[in-house]
Formats: structure tokens, sequence, C-alpha cells
């Protein structure tokens, strides 16, 4: 799908916009027309993929991403083996996924993680954003596991302990 047609209406309805104030307003929409394109396609990206990810919720047998090709966005739908079950046979609290109203969430995670993640989400045909969903309903879906006990202290004759670290 190519969004520069979209673009160029954009820009075309700001030059409109600003005919009635004379040639020097005109001037200025169709300089602010091109410093808004980069803007105005990555807010046309996302709103492409938000509606990729509402669509592969809404699907048990599918997904839906959207895939970067220079300027232009491709729609792919993959179609999975077994459907993904979004509820477990029995879950401690039930999960809070019913494929209602979709909300953004920012998250922030080391560099190293993110590109482990997109490994594996590309490895599995599908979205970075539906496989961080699909983790997330898991997480929530099983009993949390018990809090790990404190650390037992070492045995021995106190204050006969090395603390501390080396370096070679």
């Amino acid at each position: 799908m190519d969004l520069t047609p979209y673009l160029e209406t954009l820009r075309a309805d700001l030059a409109a916009a600003a005919a009635p104030g004379g040639p020097e307003t005109t001037r200025a929409a169709e300089m602010l027309g091109h410093a808004l394109e980069s803007s105005a396609r990555l807010a046309l990206l996302e709103a492409l993929s938000d509606a990729a990810a509402e669509i592969t919720t809404r699907l048990s047998d599918a997904t839906v991403e959207v895939r970067l090709r220079g300027r232009s966005a491709d729609l792919v739908v993959t179609e999975v083996d077994e459907p993904v079950s979004v509820e477990p046979a029995a879950p401690a609290v039930p999960p809070a996924v019913d494929g209602g109203d979709l909300t953004r969430l920012t998250l922030r995670m080391p560099e190293a993680l993110k590109t482990h993640v997109e490994q594996i989400a590309a490895a599995e045909g599908i979205s970075v954003n539906a496989w961080l969903v699909r983790a997330v309903t898991a997480a929530v879906s099983y009993p949390p596991l018990p809090p790990t006990p404190p650390p037992t202290p070492p045995k021995g004759r106190p204050g006969k302990q090395i603390k501390g670290y080396f370096q070679a």
C-alpha cells in the first residue's frame, strides 16, 4: 500500500485551507506540508499497525501485520496452523483479554532483549506487537509462581568470611 496519495491529499487540503490567506500563507502551507510529511507518514503507519493488531485479536486462525518496504506498507495475513487459545484450561484468574478496546502502552526494554524479541517474532511470522500480546496473555493466564525464599546465611564462624570481588 503506497501511502503517498494519502499524504498528497493531506498536503493539498492544507494548501486549499491556506489559499484565502494569500500567496505568503499558501507558500507557508506548502513548506509546512513538506515538513510534516514524515510525521504524517509515521502516524499513518501507526494507525495501520493498530488496525492490524486489532484485527489479529479478533481472528483465531490468522495474524495480520504491517511490513514496511521502502516508503510503502504491506498488510500481510498469515494463517496459523493451530488457533491460539487465549484461555488456558484452568486459569487461577480469568484472563483480562476479551477482544475489547485496544490501548497503547509504552514499553522500555534493553536493546539486546528487543532484538531477541524481534528475531523470535520474525521466526514465527508475526509482528512484535502480536508476539508481545501473546506473551503477556500467557503470563497473566497462569497462576504466579510462589515467591522465592530469602537466601540462607552461610554456615561457619561469623567474621571469618571473605566478601567483595576480585578483578584480574
